[in-house]
């Protein structure tokens, strides 16, 4: 079971890297090359009326279009990286991740990386005889696609001017909490079971990271294999040192707990270098807050970008204030609890977006109204259990809570 976890982490972190998209348009320039190469021997297609004439003159055509698209290539990747540097330095480097996994500019390097393998095959193809055919097909395929590179450089000129603006930045950061906070906080609560049974083993991590993912499901299934109970130890997106505890073992009932593999256990915990939006929910109001703080800099001192981050975790707040609190619980068939998983309480959340913002604002009075009337609004839909937490703050007020 070990190298199928592994596997499937590893799967996760190419979908979700930069360079899948455009190795993908690669491959596909390249299969197509050989595949019209091969094709154009059964076939007789006559494309000769708007292709240059002869060996030379087809030669000429390609050359030109691998200069260009290798020049093409080397601009957007230049604009790519800048887009990346003032992002970084500007709003936040924890950013970065929605440039790298916008698809836009993955295509846009995939379409030019395409054109340009597809002419190297189409040209590497061509006959030396003078007298002999032409892949004609291959070639009027070469200028479609040169075609298609001129507009979609020009697209991805304009989406580049539109993905770098912090309105949308602010807005991609909340719709991905928002679509994790829906995934993994539910709007009611579980019933609070009895504590779990006695802790029989407790398993450590075995290299320091974030906790990026827990597989509840792979768990749960240990667990119930062995009679058992799991509870993990930290949450998505807390740090763990090397040999810190990671997952506890608890003895369910007075069956005997039979010895479970350490290797599979750990498995279960993904753990990596940095946070990621899949499960954990604090990753979006550290990186608003982050931008927020960074706007009300002396050296930026920008309290409109500041406000309009605050309004996107004012939302996400919201959502939360009305989800109790409490650990995320699998139960087998039975109903018998077989991993605890738990959660950042709402006063955590709470704390990085007022108490962090409000400490950077100082004396700011736009930032200041906005967080209060962001603590009275919250006030007035706030379960009970979190009325608490909201109500300290009013006023300016701060709690100790959790760091995230």
């Amino acid at each position: 079971m070990k190298p199928v976890r592994r596997m499937s982490a590893r799967l996760a972190e190419v979908r979700a890297s930069f360079w899948l998209v455009p190795a993908l348009f690669a491959v596909g320039a390249v299969g197509a090359a050989i595949g019209l190469s091969l094709l154009e021997l059964q076939l007789d297609i006559a494309v000769d009326w708007l292709l240059p004439s002869g060996p030379a003159g087809a030669r000429s055509l390609l050359s030109s279009i691998i200069t260009a698209m290798i020049s093409f290539t080397a601009l957007v990747f230049s604009i790519t990286v800048v887009a990346l540097q003032l992002a970084s330095s500007q709003y936040s480097p924890r950013v970065l991740r929605t440039f790298l996994q916008d698809r836009i500019i993955q295509a846009t390097l995939g379409t030019f990386v395409a054109t340009f393998l597809f002419a190297m095959v189409v040209l590497a193809a061509l006959p030396a005889r003078e007298e002999a055919r032409l892949p004609e097909l291959s070639l009027a395929v070469s200028m479609a696609l040169v075609l298609g590179s001129t507009g979609m450089f020009l697209y991805y000129l304009h989406h580049i001017t539109q993905v770098m603006r912090v309105s949308h930045i602010i807005t991609s950061i909340g719709a991905q909490t928002r679509d994790t906070i829906a995934a993994h906080l539910p709007e009611t609560g579980q019933p609070e079971p009895s504590p779990l049974g006695d802790v029989v083993q407790v398993v450590r991590t075995e290299r320091p990271g974030m906790v990026v993912t827990v597989d509840t499901g792979r768990l749960a299934r240990l667990a119930a294999g062995h009679g058992c109970a799991l509870s993990v130890v930290p949450v998505p997106g807390d740090f763990v040192t090397a040999g810190a505890p990671l997952l506890r073992v608890h003895r369910v009932g007075d069956a005997p707990v039979r010895s479970l593999p350490v290797d599979q256990l750990v498995a279960g915990v993904t753990i990596g270098p940095e946070r990621s939006p899949g499960q954990d929910v604090g990753f979006g109001f550290r990186q608003l807050t982050d931008i927020a703080e960074r706007a009300l800099s002396p050296s930026t001192n920008d309290v409109t970008t500041a406000t309009r981050a605050v309004q996107e975790a004012h939302d996400l707040l919201r959502r939360l204030a009305t989800r109790p609190d409490g650990a995320h619980l699998v139960r087998d068939d039975s109903g018998t609890v077989r991993v605890r998983v738990d959660r950042l309480p709402f006063d955590t959340y709470l704390a990085m977006v007022v108490d962090d913002v409000r400490a950077a604002a100082g004396d700011q009075p736009r930032v200041n109204r906005l967080l209060d009337a962001v603590l009275t609004d919250l006030a007035s839909v706030a379960l009970p259990a979190h009325l608490g937490a909201v109500l300290r703050r009013t006023g300016g007020g701060q709690s100790p809570s959790r760091p995230a």
